[in-house]
């Protein structure tokens, strides 16, 4: 069959892309990465290799993982006037087509594909597919020889085992900064706490590469914390298509009766939600009927809704993979409704943690780990301070005397701020939204106690210049310093004083008039002073 007139017309850039592709090929490469960001229009891409594929006699398997990527692969393979079967429960069997669309869920109940003549192998997500039961059967049992192309937007994985360990190369579309200057990507704005009061998330353990469910649920499912969300997305995107991603069910439900309860239309999609009912969710959303959409590990991959404006990361994550797939849902671009740009309110500091998409200079495909994340040991316990239980850390209520740690926690409620990419800060000429971040540096360095010249570093790096000397000054205790925080700062500065230069005390004395002003540290010496002959 010959692709119709409304064929998708490629890209520059995915020409090119399937042309490496094809010159790999030929190098004889017959296990091949193809990386492409969200935007970079993975299924046109896809649609061309299939059609390439189908018009040469070849034989494909196209495997996916989940049941909404089997409709969305097949409107654009009709999209290319290709011919499909199909191995999913509920879509037409046949077996002669020479594309198959495979569910790996449906594939592990059928065995007739295993004798399937396939020649080229493609695995949609391959973060996901390559690495189910079924996806390496196919690679290394029942389809050895046949070529295997596997297609991601986020090629790290959690854990060890990582693709470069299954793949001899890649391809790859253009990261995310160049799409954007292509105008193929929406540009972002970044809000999240304050650098220096992003949550402590050390009392939740590690699963599996990945934080604990249970206790993600404690540290974020907190009436205080969702009333906060509502509140700032009030105060910065009104009105604005928004999508939530939240640790749970239970925890997406509670944002959008948060939101429902302001005055906000908002619903929630499940795991179990029908394929139609997410339709309708996901048209009520485009067409501003809901104004927020909540969900857990739903909407992270397979949502395509260019109209979104702004994400809501709820949910701390340590997977970049995860962290660059929910960011890329609102990364879409969507003239026809307004859209000026895509935004993120990030209340879990993934941002901090993990990055962001501007800054990726390059793909690779990464090889296994030596340390990969763990979760080995014993898990994190505390001592209840009523009856002396000794309990999981996570835990919030003593099951011996139900006492309550949940009100002893202490929850940062200061308003997000504008956080910046390195792509982004290199570009900000601003000089008060310099200082600023420059002042975020400092107070970094301060609560973790390095030394200031950690915060110049930090500087530089992020903005790709030097800052300027009265930059300092009020940076980290403000305007009206008490004589308690310029003790504190004395006795932060007196243990890395030896590091720097001849006359530790001369040092201490620079740093402290940096922060203080001219003249300060003779007051403060007298101070001191005075005080010890008082004590005296």
């Amino acid at each position: 069959m010959s692709a119709p007139s409304s064929a998708p017309r490629l890209r520059p850039y995915q020409v090119e892309l399937i042309n490496d592709l094809y010159r790999k090929v030929q190098k004889g490469h017959k296990k091949i990465a193809i990386i492409a960001g969200t935007g970079a229009g993975k299924t046109v891409i896809s649609g061309k290799i299939c059609q390439d594929a189908e018009s040469r006699g070849e034989k494909l398997l196209f495997l996916v993982h989940l049941d909404v990527l089997v409709g969305q692969t097949y409107d654009k393979m009709k999209a290319f006037g290709l011919h499909c079967g199909f191995i999913k429960a509920g879509w037409k069997e046949d077996r002669d087509a020479p594309i198959q669309i495979a569910s790996v869920q449906t594939m592990a109940q059928r065995k007739w594909w295993r004798k399937w003549p396939a020649t080229i192998v493609f695995y949609d997500e391959a973060h996901t597919t390559l690495f189910s039961r079924v996806g390496q059967s196919v690679m290394y049992t029942t389809h050895p020889n046949a070529f295997h192309l596997a297609m991601t937007a986020t090629p790290e994985r959690l854990g060890k085992d990582q693709l470069g360990e299954h793949l001899e190369t890649l391809v790859s579309a253009p990261p995310p900064a160049e799409l954007q200057a292509m105008g193929f990507l929406s540009q972002m704005k970044y809000f999240s706490m304050p650098p220096d009061g992003v949550a402590d998330l050390k009392e939740v353990k590690t699963v599996r590469g990945d934080y604990d469910e249970a206790g993600l649920k404690n540290a974020c499912d907190r009436p205080e914390l969702v009333s906060k969300i509502v509140q700032e997305w009030k105060r910065l995107v009104p009105g604005k298509r928004t999508i939530a991603f939240c640790v749970d069910i239970e925890h997406a439900r509670h944002v959008a009766e948060e939101f429902r309860h302001a005055g906000i239309p908002a619903d929630t999609v499940e795991g179990s939600t029908p394929i139609k009912e997410r339709q309708r969710m996901y048209a009520d959303l485009r067409d501003e009927r809901i104004l927020v959409l909540t969900s857990c590990n739903v909407i992270s991959i397979g949502f395509d809704e260019p109209s979104v404006e702004v994400g809501l990361m709820l949910r701390p994550t340590q997977s970049s993979a995860l962290h660059i797939q929910q960011i890329g849902r609102v990364m879409r671009i969507s003239p026809q409704t307004g859209k000026a740009c895509g935004i993120i309110l990030d209340q879990a500091g993934n941002l901090e943690r993990l990055g962001f998409p501007e800054d990726i200079d390059e793909y690779r495909l990464p090889k296994a780990k030596e340390d990969g994340p763990g979760g080995g040991g014993p898990p994190p316990q505390k001592v209840c301070p009523q009856c002396g239980r000794s309990v999981l850390s996570f835990i919030m209520k003593c099951p011996e005397c139900e006492h309550q740690w949940s009100s002893e926690r202490p929850v940062n409620l200061e308003n997000m701020i504008q956080v910046y990419s390195r792509e982004q800060a290199h570009k900000i000429k601003d000089v008060p939204t310099l200082m600023e971040m420059f002042h975020s540096c400092r107070r970094k360095a301060y609560n973790s106690n390095s030394a200031p010249p950690y915060a110049e570093h930090l500087f530089r790096e992020k903005c790709g210049r030097r800052h300027q000397a009265n930059w300092c000054r009020n940076s980290i205790f403000g305007s009206n310093p008490t004589n308690i925080d310029k003790q504190n700062f004395f006795e932060y500065l007196e243990p890395h004083a030896k590091r720097y230069g001849s006359n530790p005390l001369d040092w201490i004395m620079r740093e402290f008039e940096k922060e203080f002003g001219p003249g300060t540290w003779e007051q403060f010496a007298q101070m001191m002073s005075k005080r010890q002959s008082d004590r005296r």
